[in-house]
């Protein structure tokens, strides 16, 4: 019987469908797995669920969890990662290169090298490549990423004062855009509603499917609606709690529990 989880390959790399056969493994494990050309590591991130064999066609397999052997060898590669860091930086001066290294990181057998950079443009660095595969003889990949992977990568905390979403459970980046903090009434304030990558949060994404609901529900700021002490219009609404802040004709201002006996009028 085989199963496939979703693995998240070394401490910066994808998330991928890796597949097992009848081990006993679950999320949070970390396993060694057979890839395109070598094996590399990774940490299981999601339940098991059985598939079929025709639907593994390019799946990595997940030969076995990792062993005290195993980790001995991550932390090798580790530290030659960190000497690796340091050659990078002085062959980019060397060949005048206008980008910034993030990270390195070893395949698990060591047949590949990975260095994540960012820049401002596309850069040429083919001859970098050259250069490094005589000093490394390895394979070598360089790989260009933006700000929030850049951030998912560093790791640190945001200003709920938890670590970083994009580097602990975040798959992918959704795209997030201003609308959605105009629709939660927050405050337009870069500093408030950005993340440590100077990017819209990811979490304003999280709520957006409530607040779609609850904007076809609620009033519009600026409605005007019929009361049983008069008419009003809409100066201020609060989805959580569904209070809306009315203004009557006559100046008057007031909080009221907004629900179907509020009918809405132009």
């Amino acid at each position: 019987m085989k199963y496939s989880v979703n693995v998240k390959l070394r401490e910066s790399g994808n998330v991928m469908p890796a597949f097992l056969e009848d081990l006993l493994l679950q999320a949070g494990d970390i396993v060694i797995l057979e890839v395109d050309r070598g094996y590399d590591y990774g940490e299981i991130i999601s339940d098991s669920q059985e598939v079929k064999e025709e639907d593994l066609k390019g799946v990595f397999k997940i030969i076995r969890e990792a062993t005290k052997e195993d980790f001995l060898q991550i932390k090798r590669n580790e530290r030659k990662a960190r000497g690796a860091v340091r050659i990078f930086e002085r062959r980019v001066k060397q060949h005048k290169l206008d980008m910034k290294l993030v990270d390195a990181e070893y395949s698990f057998d060591r047949t590949k090298i990975t260095f994540y950079f960012t820049a401002e443009e596309r850069i040429d660095f083919r001859s970098l490549v050259r250069d490094l595969a005589k000093v490394f003889k390895t394979r070598i990949e360089l790989r260009q990423i933006g700000v929030r992977d850049e951030a998912k990568i560093l790791g640190g905390y945001g200003i709920c004062g938890r670590p970083l979403c994009c580097a602990t459970f975040l798959k992918t980046f959704n795209p997030v855009t201003v609308k959605f903090a105009k629709e939660q009434n927050l405050p337009m304030n870069p500093s408030k509603i950005s993340g440590v990558c100077s990017r819209l949060m990811c979490c304003l994404g999280y709520e957006k499917k409530f607040y779609d609901t609850m904007l076809k529900i609620m009033p519009k700021v600026g409605d005007k609606i019929d009361l049983e002490d008069g008419k009003a219009k809409i100066v201020d609404v609060n989805f959580l709690t569904k209070i809306v802040r009315v203004e009557y004709e006559d100046g008057r201002i007031k909080k009221i529990d907004y629900n179907d006996k509020v009918k809405s009028g132009k």
